[in-house]
């Protein structure tokens, strides 16, 4: 059986990317699949409490598990070699199509695992490591970080009707019926008042 694996972090990626490259390489090399396996979960999430673990709990000698690449098994070295490691003890083989490993029972079959694994690793480790420098010398420098904040417009619901507001309060009208009277949430009139009049 050969089995497509497609693996998202979250719903506003798509797996229509994974998908067309999982196609075009099968059409090239006149392969079939039999089954896909798609999800939308985080790599950091153990394999077996994924899809991917009951897919590793069905495999057999000679099933091929095809997948854009390594990084969509999971997004440390040792998970990752956990699951060639599984793989490999049922005979099952993987092959990945950006890094174009295929991945079997053979001892250069696990050094290239292990030494891609290693390497994928270190990248992420050195991508963390200069994000948070980065950020501390920006925030040293005295750069305000976040989203920045909008500027607030002078006007609101109620702008304009300053005059009328002060007459009903006046009046002794209450807070909640003058917000039934603009069709305002109470708290929107209770800020007005705080701040405007």
């Amino acid at each position: 059986m050969n089995y497509g694996y497609i693996r998202v972090s979250s719903d506003k990626q798509t797996v229509e990317n994974q998908r067309f490259e999982i196609l075009t390489f099968c059409e090239r090399n006149e392969l079939k699949i039999d089954g896909w396996i798609e999800e939308t979960i985080s790599g950091t999430k153990n394999y077996d409490v994924r899809k991917l673990g009951k897919l590793l709990d069905k495999v057999k000698k000679d099933d091929l598990i095809i997948c854009s690449e390594l990084s969509r098994l999971g997004r440390n070295l040792f998970m990752i070699m956990e699951i060639l490691n599984q793989c490999m003890m049922k005979e099952c083989r993987v092959w990945t199509i950006k890094d174009g490993y295929r991945l079997g029972d053979d001892i250069q079959s696990k050094v290239l695992a292990f030494a891609f694994g290693l390497s994928a690793e270190i990248e992420r480790n050195l991508i963390s490591q200069r994000t948070t420098e980065a950020l501390k010398r920006k925030r040293a420098e005295g750069v305000v970080l976040g989203r920045p904040k909008g500027s607030k417009s002078g006007k609101v619901k109620l702008s304009g009707k300053e005059d009328i507001i002060r007459d009903l309060r006046a009046q002794g009208v209450t807070i909640s019926e003058i917000a039934r009277i603009y069709k305002v949430n109470r708290n929107t009139v209770s800020k007005f008042i705080s701040e405007r009049l």
